[in-house]
């Protein structure tokens, strides 16, 4: 009926008119959107940015630049001045401490397989392989061996282990090999993990190392975070909010920040930055410390 038509646009343009269709919230947009220089510029522009003491964490080595896990990705997060460098742990078959992140050799080698199941001789038949532009790049998988006499104290290793078939077989070669080669002191190394289990039995073996307990994506617990013996609370982006942050620093405890969104990255680490945050693994030390203002 024509009446019903009348009321019907005269509650929209009501509705309209008070504001209750609201433009849609905007979507935060990625790093690759922005584009480098035009995150650079912002970052400059805003003062409250400075945080000097900031730990600039070389996620994977500099893996934007070469392949991640590799002498080469390190050597160039050294040339960058990273404060650490970070490195994933995996034990092989015959017991040797490779740097590699997942849990298979698929995605970032050339080979295929779960790593435990091959001796080190077997997955040094293999070469890590990355596209960087056109051009791919191949390398060995290091050991953690190679890796420590390559930077000797020059630089601060930031070691993730992890259980091996659900046991702690990897702590006591790590804390080994860290002794001879006069590692083993805070200026050097700090341990992190996703295991209570794990980190427990390093704090046994060396007390006196910074250890950071990690939480994954969705899965960060502060009441857990606030009771964990652990120095320093590592939590994806997503989960950090400024009332975490200083609840976690009320116990005393850092912040170490990690990303899993390679296209919101850079915006997030502006964001948790100026919650005040101890430390960000970043993959793009340059425009970390762009941030910083270093």
């Amino acid at each position: 009926m024509p009446w019903r038509s009348i009321l019907l646009t005269l509650v929209i343009a009501v509705f309209i008119i008070s504001g209750f269709f609201e433009a849609k919230p905007q979507v935060l947009k990625d790093s690759e959107t922005y584009g480098a220089e035009t995150l650079y510029a912002s970052a400059a522009g805003r003062p409250e940015a400075v945080l000097t003491d900031l730990e600039v964490i070389a996620h994977r080595g500099a893996n934007n630049f070469f392949n991640e896990h590799t002498l080469t990705a390190y050597e160039i997060a050294s040339e960058a001045d990273a404060d650490s460098i970070e490195i994933d742990l995996r034990m092989t078959k015959d017991h040797e401490l490779i740097a590699l992140h997942d849990t298979t050799l698929d995605r970032t080698t050339t080979g295929a397989g779960v790593p435990e199941e091959f001796t080190l001789n077997e997955i040094k038949q293999f070469d890590t392989v990355a596209v960087f532009g056109q051009k791919t790049y191949k390398e060995p998988v290091p050991t953690l061996e190679e890796i420590v006499t390559a930077f000797k104290q020059e630089e601060h290793y930031y070691i993730e282990t992890r259980l091996v078939d659900g046991e702690t077989k990897m702590e006591e070669p790590l804390i080994n090999l860290l002794q001879e080669n006069d590692l083993l002191d805070p200026k050097y190394v700090s341990f992190q993990s996703f295991s209570k289990e794990s980190l427990k039995k390093l704090q046994e073996f060396a007390p006196e190392i910074r250890s950071t307990l990690l939480y994954g994506t969705d899965k960060f617990d502060l009441e857990d975070g606030l009771e964990a013996d652990a120095d320093v609370i590592g939590i994806e982006s997503r989960n950090v909010t400024k009332c975490v942050v200083d609840t976690l620093h009320q116990q005393g405890k850092e912040v170490h920040v990690f990303f899993t969104d390679e296209r919101t990255q850079l915006v997030e680490q502006q964001r948790v930055m100026m919650y005040g945050v101890d430390g960000i693994f970043t993959d793009d030390i340059d425009f970390t410390k762009q941030v910083l203002k270093e």
